[in-house]
C-alpha cells in the first residue's frame, strides 16, 4: 500500500541505545497526538481481546550525526514540513511541562537535537532526508 505522507524519525548515531530508544518513542508519539489520522484501528487477536491501535503507516528511523540533524530541522521547517524535536536535556527531566520549559529556554539555532520526527508529504519528506541511512 502507498502513502501520500511518511512519517520519519531521526535519531543522533552517538546516542545510547536506551536514549535511542526514548527519543523514537516520544517522536513518535508527537505524530500521533498531532496527526490523529496516522492511527488505524485497534487491533484484535482470535481470541477477540483488543489492543491499542498502531500508525497505519510505516516509521522510517534514520540515524544522523547532530549537524546532520540541525540541517534536517532547518530543510523540514523550510518547506513547511511538521516536526517535532528531543533535545539532550530533555533526558534530565522527569515530565511534560519540563520538557517543554528545557525547549523554550533554548533558542532554535543552539537546540541540542537528539532526535527530530518529521512528518508529511512523501515527495518533499524524502527530499529532506535524502543522503540519510535508515538506523541500522
Amino acid at each position: 500500500m502507498r502513502f501520500d505522507t511518511k512519517i520519519a524519525i531521526v535519531v543522533r548515531s552517538d546516542l545510547a541505545v536506551w536514549q535511542k530508544l526514548n527519543v523514537t518513542a516520544f517522536l513518535a508519539s508527537a505524530v500521533a497526538g498531532s496527526h490523529p489520522e496516522t492511527i488505524g484501528a485497534p487491533y484484535l487477536d482470535g481470541s477477540g481481546v483488543e489492543y491499542l491501535s498502531m500508525f497505519r503507516q510505516p516509521v522510517l528511523v534514520y540515524g544522523a550525526s547532530y549537524d546532520e540533524l540541525a540541517q534536517i530541522r532547518e530543510k523540514a521547517k523550510s518547506r513547511g514540513l511538521d516536526v517535532a524535536v528531543y533535545i539532550d536535556e530533555m533526558f534530565k527531566t522527569g515530565h511534560d511541562m519540563a520538557n517543554r520549559e528545557t525547549v523554550q529556554a533554548v533558542e532554535s539555532a543552539d537546540l541540542r537535537l537528539a532526535g527530530l520526527a518529521v512528518h508529511g508529504p512523501k515527495n518533499a519528506l524524502d527530499k529532506t532526508l535524502k543522503g540519510l541511512s535508515l538506523h541500522p
